[in-house]
Parts: structure tokens; sequence; C-alpha cells
């Protein structure tokens, strides 16, 4: 297909230089450079894979940063990759920014091919998540990927090796990491505040479905067998693959999640928010819980999964349980300052034996109220900012590979559980189910022959 192309930095660097010699009186700062603005040749190059509902905010944000160049998207929707391509090119005509136009590709392959980009923005559906950024690590690129990072246990395993073995910047979009009031929570649980932890709470929703839906005429413009990739072969329907070329015409929860063959539903949703933040109070980004427990027979319908920790520097055995409503009593709200009776269905709490805590994103609770009085929120740094400074430094981000395909993992063991209905010990170490080999074929999934993950 034809697409819009974009010179390389060193021939923008170039053709810059030229026109600030023939004109210096047209040519903006802004353009070419100053202490405060990167000039072209100091700035990231972007290509983003899938510009949805999240992705369009990534592009909106990366673009108008003067230390960034976005040179070319991604998607298999035409009416997606030509809005994204004239929003770019709109915004750095404001910005008096030099654009040789914004390339647009159907296959994300064409986009890696590029050895103009430096690092790629993933934004597509969970089940492609794995393959793309493989590839992108092969293909030299550092990688901002959405979560829940993987399909399964075998892609998270296999995007750490992938990603080590070709030395990228990898971040997962949990930006939870880098917002709100969870670093508090993170550090009064860490302090010893509430002693040692016995239990946490966490709620998130519940898990996906077979996709039962009919299928409908394929709209023009959509590539709905690539959009497909490795799942099973079947039909379209617009709660999967949007016809809407406006992500603000379409609901901000994607209706492909809530089913199996995409996503895990909201424990793999929400979980890798939640679940991510629990791992990090608890001391766990590099292993994971050893034992999953089926719901019991009174727990609520889609609720009651459990896991155990043993060996995390705030507690001895601690039980995780996935409940509703997980904290009720008096708060204050974040945003207006008033405190008012809350039932929580969205968050985590933390229980230990001397006190509790509960997180989510409008608000921070605890019993008693004086571990978090007067407590505010330190400095943090942008997510993707982080991601940007760590691409200059090379060093880790705040949510590097193996924490988000570690959180994802234990969205995927809670998952198991609640479909398989069984007990299930998990060594986080050697990836595996020690001795039970029906649940190590659980770890991955069958694919479809041309959507192979690619050979690390």
């Amino acid at each position: 297909m034809a697409h819009h192309t974009s010179v390389s930095r060193r021939s923008f660097v170039k053709s810059t230089a030229a026109l600030a010699v023939a004109a210096p009186t047209i040519i903006s700062a802004r353009a070419l450079g100053s202490e405060s603005t990167p000039s072209p040749s100091n700035r990231i190059t972007l290509g983003f894979i899938g510009i949805g509902k999240q992705a369009s905010g990534h592009l909106d944000f990366l673009s108008g940063r003067s230390d960034t160049q976005v040179l070319a998207v991604c998607d298999v929707h035409s009416g997606r990759r030509e809005r994204a391509r004239t929003h770019v090119e709109e915004k750095y005509k404001k910005l008096e920014r030099p654009s040789d136009g914004i390339a647009e590709y159907k296959t994300y392959q064409e986009l890696l091919d590029r050895k103009d980009v430096d690092a790629v923005v993933i934004g597509v559906p969970d089940h492609w998540h794995t393959a793309i950024a493989l590839n992108a690590a092969r293909a030299g690129k550092d990688i901002y990927c959405e979560k829940p990072l993987t399909l399964t246990i075998h892609e998270a395993k296999v995007i750490i090796d992938g990603v080590r073995k070709y030395d990228r910047v990898f971040q997962t979009g949990s930006q939870q990491r880098s917002s709100g009031p969870f670093h508090l929570a993170v550090n009064d649980i860490r302090d010893g505040k509430i002693g040692k932890i016995k239990e946490v709470w966490v709620g998130i929703g519940t898990t996906s479905k077979p996709c039962d839906l009919p299928t409908e005429p394929t709209p023009d413009g959509i590539d709905f067998d690539q959009w497909l990739g490795q799942a099973p072969e079947r039909g379209y329907n617009d709660v999967l693959c949007r016809r809407a070329t406006n992500p603000n015409d379409y609901p901000f929860n994607p209706g492909w999640r809530d089913y199996r063959e995409y996503s895990g539903g909201y424990i793999t949703d929400w979980g890798a928010h939640h679940f991510d933040i629990t791992q990090w109070a608890l001391g766990m980004d590099h292993s994971g819980p050893v034992e999953i427990l089926p719901p019991s027979g009174d727990a609520e319908d889609g609720y009651g999964a459990q896991f155990i920790y043993r060996g995390s520097p705030v507690g001895d055995e601690i039980l995780v349980t996935h409940k509703h409503v997980v904290y009720e009593g008096e708060g204050i709200d974040r945003k207006t300052k008033e405190k008012k009776k809350i039932s929580e269905t969205n968050g985590i709490l933390f229980i230990g034996t001397e006190g509790k805590i509960f997180v989510n994103r409008s608000m921070i609770v605890s019993e008693p109220d004086s571990i978090v009085a007067g407590q505010k929120e330190g400095q943090q740094v942008e997510h993707r900012t982080n991601w940007l400074n760590c691409i200059r430094s090379r060093q880790k981000p705040v949510c590097d590979v193996e924490i988000g395909a570690r959180s994802v993992t234990v969205c995927h063991l809670v998952n198991l559980a609640y479909w398989h209905n069984r007990k299930l010990a998990w060594d986080p170490q050697t990836w595996e189910f020690p001795g039970d080999a029906e649940a190590n074929a659980w770890r991955d999934r069958p694919r479809r022959a041309k959507y192979d993950l690619p050979q690390v």
C-alpha cells in the first residue's frame, strides 16, 4: 500500500542546517534546537504500532515533546492510521516542527524494518503484545508496551528472554508505578507501619469467557485476519475491532477484553495494575506466589480465588484474596478532599499485624488514621518520560519487562484457578508447576501457524 515516507535523521539534520544558512530568519529555534529544545539529531524517533483508545493518548503526549520525533504509525484499521498521521502532522505544523510526513503502515514489520526508528510504542490488543515486542527487540528498537503484557505464562517468560538477549530498554505501561498514592502505600508497608503483612484483598473485576459473538460483514479498510493474529480464525464483529475511526466514538474498555481468545478479562486488565502493586509492596517483583487456590464453595460468583506468598521481606506467609468488595468505611476523596462513606470494589487492602492500608487511584486510607495522616505524594517522574530518560541512560525503567511479565503471570495463575477449578503449586524461579504435567500444558496456547512467535 502507498504510504508517506520520512527522511532519516541524518538527512533531516543536513537539510535543516542548509535551510538555516539560506534563510535563518524564518526557521524557528524550536525547529533547530536550543539549550532547552534538543536539535533533531538528538530527538528519539518513534513508531506507533496500534492506534486505538489508549495509544492515541500516548501519541498525543509523545508527539508534543521537543525531545521526540514521530516518524510512523501502524494499524490494521486504515481510518485509524490516517487519523493518527493527520493528528501528528497538524501538531507539528502548530509547533513549527519540520516534518516530511508521517509514514503509515498496515503491517508492523514494515515499520520495524525502518532503520531510522529508535523506539516503538505498542498499543495493540493483548494477544499481539509478545510477537510484536520480540520482533521489535530483535530489530534493535526500545519498547513501550501496554499492559497486561502477555496472553500466556509462556509468553511472559519468553518476552523477558528476548528483551534481555537484545539488551533493549522496555517499559510496561503500568502507570500506577508512577502516579497516584501507590508510592505512599508501598513505602508505608515496607517501613513496617502496619506490622507484618498477613493478608491482602484485591478488587479488580472478573475473568474472561470464550468468544461467542456472531459474524458481521467486515468493513472496508480493516484487515481482520491480521487483527486476529495468533487467535483462532473467526468472523468479524464490531465489538472486537471497532469500525469507528475515532477512538472517542467507542467505549474506553475494549470489547475484546471480555473474551478469552484475546485477553484474561478484568483479571489481567485491572490485575496488571493491582496485582502489580501487590508484588511491589511485598518486595516480590522478581518472584511470585507459590500456591494458587480456587474459590471455595461459599465464595461470591466470579471471586474468591487465592494465592500464597512465602519469603516476602514484609511477611512470612501472606494470603492474597481476589474479592468483590475490598474496603468499607470512611475515606477522604483525593480530588474533593471530602470525607465520605465508601464501599470499594476496586483497589487493594493490605492487612498487617498493626493496622491496615487501603489504596486505589482516588484515595489512600488507613486503620489507624495516623498511619497515612498528613502524608503528601512525593514528586514522581511521568511514566513515559521515565522511559525516554532510560533510553538515553540505558538503565531499566520503573516497570521493566520482568516486572510487567511477573505481574501478568500472577494474573494468569489466578485465571487458571478459575478456569480449571483446582489447587496449583507454582515455582516462580523455574516458571513451572512442579511435577504437574497437566498444569504445565496450560502455560501456553496453540497459535495459528503463520502467527507463531519469533525465535528468541
